[in-house]
């Protein structure tokens, strides 16, 4: 895959990130919930720290900690995309995942927090809160398991 393709594809995330993030800010107050069936909900919420909140009640230093993070794992996956642009499925996860980075990058950059608004939820438990970043983070780093079985099943 051609590297503009992936950072096309990260671009793509990054702004439907973006765009989801703000209309949720623009639709709803802080903790604010519409249920929309009987297991999901929007909501606004904010996350100062990692996934599932990790640190997010620490004194602030955990902002710019996950925002170098992150722009280490963007500069790596660059690389990384440049290297193997030969590899579809590895640069196509990796995509997902930049793109993933950048949105919460800017979030916690720009406000000092990640807006999160996406809440699953079944037998009055809830799923913690997360948005269109996580899940193309996480899709991406299922992608790059099922890469990861399909090289050692071609070795």
């Amino acid at each position: 895959m051609k590297l503009q393709v992936s950072l096309i594809l990260a671009s793509i995330v990054l702004v439907l990130d973006f765009a989801t993030k703000r209309w949720v800010e623009s639709a709803l107050f802080y903790g604010e919930h519409i249920p929309l069936t009987g297991f999901f909900n929007l909501v606004l919420a904010y996350n100062a720290g990692a996934a599932f909140s990790f640190l997010s009640d620490a004194a602030g230093w955990q902002r710019w900690f996950f925002s170098a993070i992150a722009v280490g794992a963007s500069v790596l996956i660059v690389y990384l995309l440049r290297k193997h642009a030969a590899e579809r499925l590895f640069c196509a996860a990796l995509s997902l995942v930049l793109g993933g980075a950048l949105g919460n990058l800017w979030d916690r950059i720009t406000l000092g927090h990640v807006v999160d608004f996406l809440d699953f939820h079944a037998g009055g438990y809830h799923w913690p809160a997360f948005n269109v970043a996580d899940s193309a983070i996480f899709v991406g780093a299922m992608l790059l398991i099922i890469d990861s079985f399909r090289r050692k099943e071609q070795e």
